[in-house]
Order: C-alpha cells, then structure tokens, then sequence
C-alpha cells in the first residue's frame, strides 16, 4: 500500500540525523537572521548570523534566553508583543520593519516575518522568524518602488529638516497617498521613521565619540538634548547616558584580542 504524503514525509523526516535540520540552509543565505522560541518564549535555535550578534561563541549560549536577557527593554517588549499575538491568533506576521542590531551591535533597520510553530495536534508551540536588514532586502521585500528615493533620502539627509510634502513629491505622490502607503509598508509614518534614522545616528555617536549630549543631538538631527532624550528613551528603552555608560562597560570587560 502506497504511503500518503504525510506518512513519507515523517518516514524522511525520522531518518533525518541529528544537527541536519533544514534550518542549515538559512547559513548559506547572506543577510538572513533565523531564530526559533518555544511557547514561553525562550530562544530554541537560531543560525550562526543570529546568535553572533551577542557576541556568543555558540548556538546552546543562546538557548533558554528570551528578548529580555538580549535587548533593551522596549525593545524586547515590542517583540514579546508580536509573539503574544502569533501565539494567541496563529496567524504569521509579515514584513514587520523594526529596529534590530547589525553585526557591529548597532541598532539599524530590519525586515522581520514571523510564523507560528503548531505541534502535530495543530496547538502553536512556538514562533519562528527570519530577519533581514532592510536596505539588502528593499528591492525584492517592498513592491513599492515609488518609496525607495523617499526613504533613501530620509537615510542620507535625516540631519537636515525634511517635509512629508516633499518626500511625497519625491515619490510622485500625493501627501495623504504618501502616508498610507508609508505606514502600509513600514508600520509607521514617515516621521517616526525619520526619528527612528535619527536615533540610530545617535547610538553610533553615543559609541564611538566623546561629543556632550547637546552636540550629540545638534549631530543626530534633534533640536536640542531633551529632544534626543525624550526619544532615545522611548525607542530604546534607556537614556543616551545609560546607553553610552553601558557600551563603554561592556567595552572595557571586553577581552584584548
């Protein structure tokens, strides 16, 4: 009797050897992130992309950790937050874009696709994801071309005062067209964007120079330093005080190579 698809599936599936999971492929993919959690939200695996981003030496140094023992607050609860829902909904999340850190440990712009994991009674046991950064991934994730020279410019000029009226001529749109079409695409408006470019400006100033605060805002783009703190401390769920403090922390503990 012939097997049906679901039986030669699991009779593979059970052959296959420890450590050859197909999530092997994601290594051969440049600029793919994947990670895996379980139903408390704990990281199960991940690829070498991924968990190389802490600084990690391995795969099992991740596992068991969740967003909160890796990110900074409000960012892990922007995660959690979309997990809660896969895991309440079983529906996928797609093209989320939302900060995450590059190989360099700075925060920069990301596509994310996440999908539940169901047990073979069908229960979601668990999300998995892919994350890709967002300037590698644009042109074949957004089919929104009219947007690239609007968010190009808000990337290359975002020292500069910049008007939704003329990003929006930029894409040879309308203003109200402009918005809705923006906020369809990045689950935001064109100024959060705009503020989020900013922050992440901010966070390689805060690393990598001595500048004060004031000069650190005037850099990134901010009117002023309450400006910056105000929304440094709502992106990144921390001041840019405790940001510079802890990097230069986590510098000084850093081994010489």
């Amino acid at each position: 009797m012939a097997k049906s698809p679901f039986q030669a599936q699991a009779s593979f599936l059970a052959q296959v050897a420890e450590g050859q999971h197909f999530g092997l492929l994601f290594e051969d993919l440049p600029g793919v992130s994947f990670f895996a959690k379980n139903q408390d939200f704990e990281f199960i695996a991940a690829n070498r992309r991924f968990w190389r981003r802490f600084g990690f030496q391995s795969e099992s140094e991740l596992i068991g950790k969740t967003d909160f023992d890796l990110f900074p607050e409000q960012l892990a609860r922007n995660y959690r937050a979309d997990d809660e829902e896969i895991m309440a909904t079983g529906e996928p999340k797609r093209k989320i874009v939302e900060p995450f850190f590059n190989q360099q440990g700075l925060p920069d712009w990301f596509f994310t696709n996440k999908r539940p994991i169901r047990s073979v009674t069908g229960a979601v046991i668990g999300i998995m994801g892919i994350i890709e950064n967002y300037a590698a991934a644009s042109a074949v994730k957004t089919p929104y071309f009219q947007l690239d020279r609007a968010v190009n410019h808000i990337r290359e000029h975002f020292r500069e005062s910049i008007s939704v009226t003329d990003l929006a001529a930029m894409a040879g749109l309308s203003v109200r067209q402009f918005n809705r079409l923006f906020q369809q695409v990045f689950q935001s408006s064109p100024r959060t964007f705009l503020i989020k470019t900013r922050i992440q400006a901010a966070c390689q100033e805060l690393r990598h120079s001595d500048r004060d605060l004031s000069e650190v805002a005037a850099h990134s783009g901010f009117c002023d330093q309450s400006a910056l703190t105000l929304h440094f401390r709502k992106q990144m769920g921390t001041t840019p005080s405790r940001y510079r403090k802890g990097h230069r922390h986590r510098a000084a503990e850093a081994p010489d190579d």
